[in-house]
């Protein structure tokens, strides 16, 4: 199969899951192809399992619907198990010709209806032709989108010393408690840290920080300057701006997209990533980032430290195995 770029259509299936639409516009903004974003909202049929849905708009609300039409895209760009059946029923519309990327492992029902499946290592799926293995996750923290915050931002953190060290926190997850104790212990570690090298902090928290865990962070912080927003905080969200400037990032191992977005801005990362708040998933994906350069782990940390490395993100890989495979 073989396209050409100036006459491709590109659609991206972009639903309800923030983690999924920064993956799916990292993607498409690497591979550099116009393309026209299909909002995807689901009915209750969504939690059906997809074996049962197959290829399928069934599980959409009339207004999804309505804007999935012909003419079919040559690609569909999609992440997450509940995009897979609309992406396969795409597919099917298309008479086969339509190529279909999808992040993160839909399941086995229906896997060979895409064309590229792009699987987190950490996730140890075993290889096939239509698997891609790839570090972490893609996301939209590129050099162009730091640049942007850098002058949206300017000035507003001058007051504070540096070093500026970004403090990014996550919080629960389905199987794993961030608890106020944890919360606590991080704040001081980071804390210490950034006070043993005369500098600040740029604090942010996230929907799974619950409103103990916040308080017992800040409370460990002290007299740390510091710049905060927390989840809910009205303003512009300061989360772009505070890894454009940092020198330093700290963020918490609950989330493969955070780690990754930290890793993007080749600064020195450390993981904070207690065993009793950490999934064997994302404990396999520290040991490739510690492994590679990208990170240390905060606990071993006695002093901050320089080092430099590539900024991480898997859209470029992808987006590179797309035009591969197309021949674009």
């Amino acid at each position: 199969m073989t396209l050409q770029a100036d006459q491709t259509r590109v659609w991206l299936l972009i639903d309800d899951r923030a983690g999924n639409k920064s993956q799916v516009l990292g993607v498409a903004r690497a591979l550099g192809l116009k393309f026209e974003i299909k909002d995807i909202r689901y009915t209750i049929a969504a939690e059906l399992p997809n074996y049962m849905l197959m290829a399928s708009f069934s599980m959409l609300t009339q207004g999804a619907r309505v804007n999935l039409m012909a003419p079919w895209p040559d690609i569909v760009i999609a992440a997450g198990r509940r995009t897979a059946p609309v992406a396969r029923r795409i597919k099917e519309l298309s008479k086969g010709k339509t190529f279909l990327a999808q992040i993160m492992y839909p399941g086995s029902s229906g896997e060979d209806d895409f064309s590229l499946i792009a699987i987190p290592k950490h996730d140890e799926v075993p290889p096939a032709e239509n698997r891609f293995e790839m570090i972490g996750a893609p996301h939209c923290v590129t050099a162009e989108a730091l640049a942007e915050a850098r002058i949206h931002w300017k000035g507003r953190f001058d007051h504070l010393p540096k070093p500026h060290v970004a403090l990014i926190v996550g919080g629960d997850t389905k199987r794993k408690k961030f608890t106020p104790q944890m919360a606590r212990e991080l704040g001081e570690r980071a804390a210490a840290l950034t006070k043993g090298a005369g500098g600040s902090l740029l604090i942010t928290t996230s929907r799974r920080s619950t409103p103990e865990a916040t308080e017992a962070l800040l409370d460990a912080i002290g007299d740390t300057p510091a710049h905060v927003f927390k989840w809910g905080d009205t303003g512009d969200n300061p989360y772009m701006a505070y890894l454009a400037f940092a020198d330093h990032v700290i963020v918490t191992g609950d989330s493969v997209s955070m780690c990754s977005e930290a890793c993007a801005t080749g600064r020195p990362v450390y993981i904070f990533a207690p065993k009793k708040m950490t999934a064997h998933k994302h404990a396999k994906l520290h040991q490739d980032l510690y492994r590679l350069g990208y990170a240390k782990p905060l606990e071993d940390a006695e002093a901050l430290t320089e080092w430099d490395h590539e900024p991480l993100n898997a859209a470029n890989a992808i987006a590179q195995e797309i035009k591969r495979r197309l021949g674009l």
